[in-house]
């Protein structure tokens, strides 16, 4: 799975992106981001393949600040569990 998370209310979009895999024992990965053109282009993916993409400036910035291929920290766990939570909800929902 790969979420999205965007804040445009900022010095232009921006988007961090994550992957996660429930069956594997890692925590989520931030696999892309970025600030301007770059977030456009995530977001339009994003938009195209039908990703889940939810807005929250704090988590956006906690995101942001970490390398690519590099795992969410597990002080993030609970914000990103809540974030999962939601969407999961909203799939059974509309399905």
């Amino acid at each position: 799975m790969t979420y999205s998370y965007t804040d445009l209310k900022k010095r232009g979009p921006s988007a961090a992106v994550l992957k996660y895999d429930a069956q594997s024992t890692m925590g989520p990965e931030v696999v892309a981001q970025g600030h301007g053109r770059v977030a456009k282009e995530l977001i339009r993916l994003a938009k195209d393949n039908n990703v889940h993409m939810e807005e929250n400036a704090g988590l956006l910035a906690e995101l942001l600040s970490i390398d690519l291929g590099e795992q969410v920290p597990p002080q993030l766990y609970q914000v990103i569990a809540e974030v999962l939570l939601l969407i999961e909800e909203m799939e059974k929902n509309h399905s």
